[in-house]
């Protein structure tokens, strides 16, 4: 339709009568100028006409070439009319401009003659005049527009006029035509202007009319603007929101103008949207409903079809490896028969993208170093999606020799050592890669910023032998210029700079800012942390840009759930990680189960007065409701930390706790039984903790390693010493698995003159000890077979922790458990320990670690009604 209205418009421009239609096509051939000057200007004969009949076939004429005449006494003709009439004519012209300029002083005068050869009359003349050589350009111009005008007996455009817009501003539409005021009237200039306006797109109607004025023509363009839109409307869309189409997708709004290539623009951006998600049979079309007052309605109709899915991914060209072990490179998958669930068969190009990169991994790992993997071919047919891959493998390359040459800073025998490719092996661009890697961090941490390690890889095409070579250029050594740390609204910069492990003028070292970093992640203050280092004022000097994006670490949390050892229970806290921005850790915290009531309040200042010493208080209430008495226990104390080694914190702490105990049972034993009442306890005890985990909080890698002595007897009623050691080590496996060991003892004795409380003694059983079995299930006997706890333990828990959705933080866990204590009188007996194993799922979920796992005993013992059918035990929230 557009096209139409188009023609029309522009048939009814070329028939209005006060339009001047587009002359015939005049041949207009420029003879030489006669040059009169006293200077040898001579040259300008040829070059003044060449600019004139270029100007004139920009305005429409057709230029004869003056090469075209060959009458040798041409000379004699130029110099009467008659002459140049005949020349003319035997070249076919229809005019014929033969001109001079005459130069006097600075004063430059262009004369030219105009003769028409389809009459008789005498020729026109023509001229223009101006001051100094250098602006002979500009008279040129000019005498070529009076040239055009009496050629064409055109007429100069004095005005443009435009009328009918109402929205849309005389400016934004004279900014798209090249006509101007004092332009010539050129009727084909008006006509591309037109073009430009209705290419626009907001104009429904433009009519064109030409009219003569006083001083020339005046031109008006009266345009008839499109309708705004008043509302647009999505129908048949499920599977995306309305509101994620309108404001993630359309780019045309209400309020806008009509435009018909915006909204087929939008169409498009529709369907490109659907078939991101394999919607290729999407059908996109719009209606446009007129209303009064100029606007109009836009409806987008979508039908949606299927969602086409993967039928068959094929390779060509593959030999060295079968097509089920290039799939298995692969996330790219065909439909399978759980696909509804899984969405195995959709197509994604970014993880085809990422597959492909993988597929030409696997081949150059594997020794075939000119191997190539084509770009996927996709073809959709019918309902379904085919994808070719084509392979072109090569041969596969062994390492013939390993070498390292250039600046070496360390022995050449070591930095060997320190490479993995070695003689005789399948060649790897993985490998390759690695030893890059380690020998720039070897001259890294040696303060060389700048050094670069090129592998040179040689091949022998007719033995498929890579020689590999690693040249070194170390450069020269360079110092930290200063450190610059961004983002840190909250956080002071003391806090970020007091866990870097660079400091400002002294050498930088990769290893150690690496470290900082890691020790900026396990503040758990930082969403995000980027590094960058530029050039400093020298080449020998650097700037580290550390730019933090902080998170939140303040947190109010009230909750509830359930636990085997507590039963239901309700908790809530307020935590501040970072309190006034200085590293403090505040918090509050309260528990109320059927077993137990808690209330706790700790402060720990990390770098008491910017030292490394760290400082913590703390007070609690705790009501405990054991198997065989009630506990009521009231205490505080206060601990300080200094850092001893890498990772490594000493620990001093003083406790005091007042403990009363009621409700004891008859069947209790007789060292519970001697606990009623007020027990007092003021203790000291010392730490040494070593923790390398890379986070607090599911860790993949790092080990944490605690030794505790604990005495008791400064005071009060209690009096004993208790030795305890706990290890946990974290192993990354493969595809995000992460192996998981932990190990703990403790043995506690009672001195002299005091007594050791029954709640300071072991025992094992539940969550988060030997799982399977109950709370406090594992336990000594007294002479009597009545359950006491033990004065030595021993526990170990062996996991496999495999991600399944790894950025909600859920994962699944498999794990062994082992454990026993003994009595005064028992000696710890390897042989002796309890048994169990399973399953579970955990997520780390805001709240807190959820978890549900069940164990089975694996030796049940018959005389105290074990059963090794499995038991699970559930719990969400941190313990305190």
């Amino acid at each position: 339709m557009f096209k139409r209205l188009y023609l029309l418009v522009i048939t009814l421009f070329l028939l209005l009568p006060n339009t001047v239609i587009a002359l015939e096509t005049s041949r207009v051939l420029v003879l030489p100028f006669e040059i009169n000057s006293k200077e040898d200007l001579s040259y300008l004969g040829s070059e003044i006409p060449d600019v004139i009949s270029r100007n004139l076939e920009i305005d429409g004429a057709e230029i004869v070439n003056a090469d075209m005449i060959s009458d040798s006494d041409i000379k004699e003709k130029l110099k009467d009319k008659k002459g140049i009439r005949e020349i003319g004519i035997n070249a076919g012209a229809d005019f014929v401009v033969r001109g001079s300029m005459t130069l006097i002083g600075s004063q430059i005068s262009l004369d030219a003659n105009v003769f028409d050869l389809k009459g008789r009359g005498s020729p026109s003349r023509v001229y223009a005049e101006g001051k100094e050589i250098e602006n002979l350009p500009g008279v040129v111009q000019s005498l070529s527009r009076k040239l055009s005008m009496k050629i064409f007996n055109l007429q100069v455009l004095t005005d443009i006029r435009i009328t009918g817009n109402r929205r849309i501003e005389v400016d934004a539409i004279r900014k798209v035509m090249n006509s101007e005021p004092g332009d010539l009237y050129v009727p084909k200039n008006i006509s591309g202007d037109l073009k430009a306006i209705y290419a626009m797109g907001y104009f429904d109607d433009i009519r064109v009319e030409a009219v003569d004025g006083a001083e020339g023509k005046i031109v008006i363009f009266k345009v008839t603007e499109k309708p705004t839109i008043r509302m647009i409307r999505i129908k048949g869309n499920k599977v995306f929101d309305t509101d994620e189409i309108m404001e993630d997708t359309l780019t045309i709004k209400t309020g806008s103008i009509l435009n018909d290539f915006i909204i087929q623009n939008n169409v498009t951006r529709i369907e490109s949207l659907y078939k991101e998600k394999n919607y290729q049979n999407i059908k996109v079309s719009y209606k446009i409903t007129p209303l009064e007052n100029n606007q109009a309605d836009l409806d987008f109709d979508i039908i949606e079809g299927e969602k086409v899915k993967i039928k068959e991914i094929t390779f060509e060209g593959n030999k060295a490896f079968s097509s089920d072990d290039l799939l298995d490179e692969m996330d790219t998958e065909t439909k399978g028969f759980w696909s509804w669930i899984t969405s195995t068969g959709s197509l994604d190009r970014d993880t085809l993208s990422q597959d492909i990169a993988n597929l030409a991994a696997l081949y150059k790992n594997s020794g075939y170093i000119d191997a190539r993997i084509g770009e996927p071919r996709i073809e959709y047919i019918e309902d379904w999606i085919y994808i070719t891959i084509k392979i072109e493998e090569g041969p596969q390359f062994t390492i013939g020799t390993v070498d390292i040459e250039g600046d070496l800073i360390f022995s050449h025998d070591d930095m060997m050592d320190r490479i993995n490719l070695s003689d005789g092996s399948i060649f790897s661009m993985e490998t390759v890669r690695g030893d890059v890697i380690t020998l720039t961090d070897m001259y890294s941490d040696m303060g060389y910023a700048y050094a670069k390690v090129s592998p040179k890889i040689s091949k022998d095409l007719d033995t498929f032998i890579a020689n590999v070579q690693y040249s070194i250029k170390k450069g020269s050594p360079v110092y930290i210029e200063k450190i610059i740390i961004n983002g840190n609204i909250k956080t002071r910069d003391k806090v970020v700079r007091r866990e870097l492990r660079v400091y400002e003028q002294e050498l930088y070292s990769g290893k150690n800012l690496k470290r900082s970093i890691r020790n900026l992640y396990r503040l758990d203050f930082f969403e995000d942390i980027q590094v960058d280092t530029t050039q400093g004022s020298a080449e020998d000097r650097i700037v580290v840009e550390i730019d933090v994006a902080e998170k939140s670490t303040g947190n109010f949390s009230f909750g509830g759930g359930y636990s085997t050892e507590d039963g239901p229970f309700i908790v809530g806290s307020i935590t501040e990680r970072n309190a006034f921005g200085l590293g403090h850790v505040a918090e509050l915290k309260a528990e109320h189960s059927s077993d137990s009531t808690r209330f706790n309040a700790s402060y720990t200042e990390p770098y008491l007065m910017d030292t490394n010493l760290s400082v913590g208080l703390n007070a609690y209430n705790w009501l405990r409701d054991y198997d065989e008495y009630e506990r009521d226990s009231v205490g505080a104390g206060f601990r300080f930390g200094y850092p001893v080694w890498d990772y490594t914190r000493a620990y001093l702490s003083y406790g005091h706790d007042n403990s009363n105990i009621t409700d004891i049972l008859k069947t209790a034993s007789q060292d519970i039984k001697d606990l009623e009442g007020e027990n007092i306890t003021h203790s000291i005890s010392s730490s040494l903790i070593f923790d390398s985990r890379d986070k607090a909080m599911n860790p993949s890698s790092g080990q944490i390693y605690n030794a505790t002595v604990r005495y008791a007897g400064l005071g009060g009623d209690v009096n004993f010493i208790k030795f305890e050691g706990t290890t946990s080590v974290y192993i990354p496996i493969f595809l995000g698995i992460v192996g998981h060991t932990h190990a703990e003892g403790g043995y506690v004795r009672e001195h002299s003159g005091g007594i050791l409380p029954d709640y300071e003694r072991f025992y094992l059983g539940g969550m988060n000890s030997v799982r399977g079995f109950d709370y406090r299930d594992i336990s000594a006997y007294d002479e009597r077979g009545r359950e006491i706890g033990g004065d030595k333990y021993l526990q170990l828990n062996v996991e496999l922790i495999i991600p399944l959705i790894k950025d909600q933080g859920l994962v699944g866990v498999l794990f062994y458990d082992t454990g026993n204590v003994w009595d005064p009188d028992s000696n710890v007996d390897l042989g002796d320990m309890r048994n169990s194993a399973g399953y579970g799922i955990r997520w780390y979920s805001p709240m807190g670690p959820l978890r549900l796992e069940n164990g089975h005993i694996l030796d049940p013992d018959s005389t105290k009604d074990e059963d090794s059918g499995g038991k699970w035990e559930f719990t969400i929230g941190t313990a305190f």
